[in-house]
């Protein structure tokens, strides 16, 4: 086996993280974090350095984007022309920056996230802040590396004479690592940092002063102070931003909404389109159209809407369905020593104050260095000119150049760097005026070392050449606040009644589950019978509801668990037709059950409860606003002991008795005040004392002792009691005898338990529902009136194979 065929075993998860994690570090460091120090990415650093080393300044003409991609990818960035362009591109839109870097002539995109033109169409310069970016890079200021193929050099960082990550910002996604820092005012930020030059130990709450938040060039509205005070103190927090809106009144009572200002980042076509669509499918009343009147004069969309549309609820809810209200989360890291780390607001400004410190420091001393080399030029050349005969005596004896310099050098102790500028002197500086300004020269290149040696001894003066230097900036480039800032984050509630046209429909709900909503127009057109609804073979109406599409469902089950569920977002059907599942509309499990649906309308109504019996007597109250959900899964709605089951949920008001009725033919009557208000999950308390065969089969809320309490059995028996006979009792008693039960040879049986019991003030009709299909109308009214302890009478005749399977009260 040859030398080159001896491979070296290898562990495949050692090598793919080996080269996963040398793929991350360039990933982090060279291309989607920025630097603390200049708030640039390597693609933009490059892309900036090469325009300006390219002499693509803002005192030039517009040089083609293709010939700075070229440059950029040729000489710095060894990657695909698009992903560099695309970085230009950004820099040159105003809706993303706070202040441009690049000045873009022809079409560079749009807010409506429409492509800028390719590069061969496009011309570019660099912008005027862009120039305070890379000021005094010839100077020595920074390190330079070499490039990709060591043909030149390029900058690790630049000058960035003014705090560019906080001013820009950046957004952007390595492997492991994501960063998210907002724009902010120009002006605010470089008060802060003289503030912390000023005052080294300022805090958080001290900057915070000065520096209220972000500010994004879309402008908006920003919330949540307590979200920037977050993100300023650990680098990462949330706030809101809103879009600026008026509401305009219009001729003939009509209003619009007018929007001026978006959220950053949100693409104008996009928030239209998505407003546009809420009208089109309906999912709110009284929006006529919505138009994009955006043009020279600036942004903005109007939604005009319909006569006695209501304005604030409409905007409630755009606010709350589309990108005119947006989150924002601060997520503010940076490259600092070549690490990613989290920064606040305190550690950004040091690191920036850091940087421009050993800027001027680098500055100063290239400065000194070619000040102090003319200086001693300066010097040579003063004392050549005061003995200049004997000078050029010396130069005329010389036999050449060389020969000249070394004799002045050996002569007159000048060094060689001063014997040269001596033989270069032209012979018009010998006049008496070009001797003085040399003197003068001198003099002032003299003050200019002394400065810049009291710069270099004194870090107080070095400080101040920053804070004079920023401050230029700032007085140059400063503009307003276009973000304003409101403290409190508004909470956004939505009227139902902006989303659902108020209508009175018919809600229906079959025995085999399925549910449908009904117009009042549909049921007329369709006979105005109730037995002519839509139902499949062999199933029957259990619930019939007379509600509103602003109302709500309660809908409880025997497992004890509930849903609600908005009348506006049952399916509408016609009343012919079946309707749909119920498990289509809410996620109800195939072994439950439900056992009531009850319509309400505000649920924080006060001194409403719901009073919940199960089969085997316990019995709880709970306050109807406990049951208030935006969420349309099941929820416990009381808790249900093992072989028990929720068997009725009723509304109440307070102050009224609570009737039991047994299977057995025993009943109780207590105080609803005896259950006390208890929370969802509770189990409730006992209502009546059972025997082991016995259970609950029906409960009744009751006033006062007017009226009569209708029992019925098993096969078809009923009569009435008097409610007068039905006296108060303590709840969790043994109960009274409400029917009596004929038994022994020979005698008509009827029946052997209750099932279904009825208080009644004013007659009614009930519904029978019999096991071959059939159904048997009959009224309250034909029950005979009689004792508690009486037998009842037969309300319609059974056959032997028959039986009762439900009987209904249509509400």
């Amino acid at each position: 086996m040859s030398t080159l065929e001896q491979f070296l075993p290898a562990f495949l998860e050692e090598v793919v993280g080996d080269r996963f994690g040398r793929y991350s570090k360039y990933i982090i460091q060279d291309r989607a974090i920025p630097d603390v120090r200049d708030g640039l990415k390597p693609v933009q650093r490059r892309i900036l350095y090469a325009m300006y080393d390219a002499g693509n300044t803002p005192d030039k003409t517009y040089r083609k984007s293709a010939k700075t991609v070229g440059d950029v990818m040729g000489n710095y960035h060894p990657h695909g022309d698009s992903s560099i362009y695309e970085g230009m591109v950004r820099m040159a839109q105003p809706w993303k920056m706070g202040h441009v870097l690049i000045d873009g002539h022809g079409n560079w995109g749009s807010l409506d996230d429409d492509p800028a033109a390719a590069m061969r169409y496009t011309e570019a310069r660099l912008s005027e802040i862009a120039m305070e970016l890379l000021r005094d890079i010839e100077k020595r200021t920074v390190q330079f590396k070499d490039n990709f193929d060591n043909t030149t050099k390029e900058p690790v960082v630049l000058p960035s004479r003014y705090p560019n990550l906080l001013v820009n910002g950046v957004s952007g996604i390595s492997s492991g690592f994501a960063t998210e820092i907002p724009t902010h005012n120009l002006r605010e930020v470089i008060n802060a940092c003289i503030e912390l030059i000023d005052k080294p130990d300022s805090t958080l709450e001290d900057l915070m002063t000065i520096m209220k938040g972000p500010d994004f060039p879309t402008g908006g509205i920003i919330m949540g102070s307590e979200g920037i005070r977050e993100a300023y103190r650990s680098g990462r927090g949330r706030i809101y931003i809103r879009a600026k809106t008026s509401i305009e009144d219009l001729r003939g009572g009509k209003q619009q909404i007018v929007i001026t200002q978006i959220p950053y980042q949100v693409v104008k076509s996009r928030l239209v389109t998505a407003m546009e669509n809420i009208r089109l499918e309906k999912k709110i009343e009284g929006i006529a159209e919505v138009r994009d009147e955006s043009g020279r004069e600036g942004l903005r969309i109007v939604v005009e809407l319909k006569k006695e549309a209501d304005a604030q609820g409409i905007l409630a809810y755009l606010l709350k369905k589309t990108d005119l209200q947006v989150t924002y989360n601060f997520n503010m890291v940076a490259i600092v020593n070549k690490t990613p780390k989290q920064l606040g607001l305190v550690d950004m400004l040091s690191a920036y104050i850091e940087h421009q410190k050993e800027v001027v420091t680098f500055r100063s001393r290239y400065e000194l260095e070619k000040a102090e080399d003319r200086a001693h030029v300066l010097e040579g050349l003063a004392k050549a000119l005061n003995i200049l005969d004997e000078v050029i005596a010396a130069i005329k004896a010389s036999k050449n150049r060389q020969d000249a310099q070394n004799n002045l050098v050996k002569l007159f102790g000048f060094s060689e760097r001063q014997a040269d500028a001596i033989l270069t002197l032209q012979l018009y500086r010998l006049t008496n005026l070009e001797i003085h300004s040399i003197e003068k020269e001198l003099k002032d290149v003299q003050k200019t070392i002394a400065y810049l040696r009291a710069i270099l001894g004194s870090e107080k003066k070095l400080l101040a050449v920053i804070k004079d230097e920023i401050s230029a900036i700032r007085d140059k480039y400063g503009i307003d606040r276009r973000s304003a800032i409101q403290d409190e984050v508004e909470e956004l509630k939505v009227n139902l009644e902006v989303m659902v046209t108020a209508e009175d429909v018919f809600v229906t709900l079959s025995n085999e589950g399925y549910i449908k909503r009904t117009g009042k127009l549909s049921f007329i057109r369709s006979g105005g019978e109730v037995e002519s609804t839509g139902l499949k073979e062999g199933d029957y109406l259990r619930e019939l509801l007379d509600v509103n599409t602003l109302e709500s469902l309660l809908i409880f089950t025997q497992k004890g668990q509930y849903f609600l569920l908005p009348v506006h977002q049952i399916p509408e059907y016609k009343w012919k037709d079946n309707g749909t599942a119920i498990v289509n509309v809410i996620p109800i499990s195939k072994d439950d059950r439900i056992v009531n649906v009850i319509p309400v309308k505000e649920l924080d109504e006060a001194g409403k409860s719901l009073l919940f019996v199960t089969r085997k007597g316990q019995v709880k109250r709970t306050e109807l606003k406990d049951y208030a959900t935006n969420r349309s899964t099941a929820l416990v709605a009381c808790k249900v002991g093992e072989h028990d089951e929720v068997i009725r949920v009723l509304l109440s008001t307070g102050g009224q008795d609570v009737l039991l009725v047994t299977k057995t033919g025993l009943a109780i009557r207590f105080k609803e005040d005896e259950v006390n208000a208890m929370g969802r999950a509770a189990a409730g308390v006992r209502g009546i004392a059972l025997k082991e065969d016995d259970e609950v089969v029906a409960v009744e809320l009751v006033e006062g002792y007017e009226g009569e309490l209708v029992v019925i059995s098993d096969n078809g028996y009923a009569k009435r009691s008097l409610m007068a006979d039905y006296s108060l009792q303590g709840r969790g008693g043994k109960g009274v005898i409400t029917f009596e039960f004929k038994q022994g040879k020979g005698v008509k049986s009827n029946g052997t338990a209750l099932q279904y019991a009825f208080a009644v003030k004013e007659p009614f009709e009930l519904t029978a529902i019999l096991s071959t299909g059939e159904k048997t109308v009959f009224s309250t009214e034909k029950a005979p009136l009689e004792d508690r302890r009486s037998f009842g009478k037969a309300m319609f005749a059974l056959a032997k194979t028959d039986a009762i399977v439900d009987i209904l009260k249509y509400h």
